[in-house]
């Protein structure tokens, strides 16, 4: 399971409801700031989650309604945050354009109170641990280098407790290594195979995260049934033309990828102040009904949908 805070959902410039794009991912232990607008340690603050390791950050590309709030963060965690670390994760023009941003003009001192670490991306997998893959995929927006992330799910076999008792294999590590998938030599010389007390196997949870985006029609194959897409709605279908020669799709756009990758639920987010929630809401429902319109704020989690 995957959770997500939703910190910041305004395009360009924030209104009273809504912050510039910011957003956590949560996985187990981990956790994922994904992109990170002017206010964001302030929403962080008023949303609960506080501080405590939120060290990677992922920057899905190098505008500045989608970096500018490193500054502030930078300096709160050098100054009095128990976090000795950043690990920030973008393209290399993204983080050329971060590298200014905190060297030059924040975090100007010969010897840094923290470690910054900038860590260039290119598609494939970025971290992984023994339960989730995190990996970065291009997406076309204005610029170069812009990307989206996938965090998927590892499957899993279940371990059936009932077999393994009528087996008589004991509860401790025999077990463990029967669940990592080897076979097991038991006291009285019986070879225990892990197919003989495992279930079958249970894809994992797949959530596909997309801020900013021109075109729809280079993502069908990542967006492929996931169980959440995270997606801009910047502009309505009226508007087309003018998001065309910004690199935004339409919330119409939105819908109609999400329905044609069949995915579970969409999420709309980088919203533009011109538009009424309601009027985006009811077009990316017209097309998909299962589109949600994200506010500032907002929590969800991402399962597995089960099969029928």
């Amino acid at each position: 399971m995957f959770e997500i805070v939703f910190l910041g959902t305004s395009a360009s410039a924030p209104s009273i409801q809504r912050g510039l794009s910011a957003n956590v991912v949560m996985h187990n232990e981990h956790r994922f700031l994904i992109d990170c607008g002017e206010g964001t340690q302030r929403q962080i603050l008023q949303s609960g989650l506080g501080f405590k390791r939120l060290n990677k950050i992922l920057l899905t590309h190098g505008h500045l309604d989608h970096i500018l709030g490193l500054g502030g963060l930078a300096s709160t965690f050098s100054r009095w945050e128990a976090i000795d670390s950043m690990e920030i994760y973008g393209s290399k023009s993204t983080l050329d354009r971060v590298r200014d941003l905190l060297f030059k003009v924040v975090l100007r001192a010969s010897r840094l109170p923290i470690k910054i670490n900038l860590t260039p991306i290119e598609p494939g997998v970025i971290f992984e641990d023994k339960s989730f893959q995190l990996s970065a995929f291009p997406v076309t927006h204005r610029g170069a280098d812009c990307y989206g992330f996938l965090f998927q799910e590892k499957s899993r076999h279940p371990f059936l407790n009932d077999k393994a008792e009528a087996l008589g294999v004991p509860v401790g590590p025999v077990r463990r290594e029967l669940v990592s998938g080897r076979a097991v030599t038991l006291d009285d010389g019986r070879v225990i195979e892990p197919e003989q007390v495992l279930g079958p196997e249970i894809p994992g949870a797949k959530l596909v995260f997309i801020e900013d985006a021109g075109r729809t029609d280079n993502l069908f194959d990542v967006a492929q049934n996931a169980d959440a897409l995270v997606i801009e709605s910047t502009y309505l279908h009226e508007d087309a033309d003018m998001a065309r020669d910004f690199g935004h799709i339409t919330a119409a756009q939105a819908a109609q990828l999400a329905r044609e990758a069949n995915v579970k639920q969409l999420y709309l987010t980088h919203l533009s102040r011109r538009y009424r929630e309601q009027d985006i809401l009811a077009e990316a429902q017209s097309i998909f009904p299962a589109s949600v319109v994200a506010r500032d704020f907002d929590r969800v989690k991402v399962v597995k949908e089960k099969s029928a």
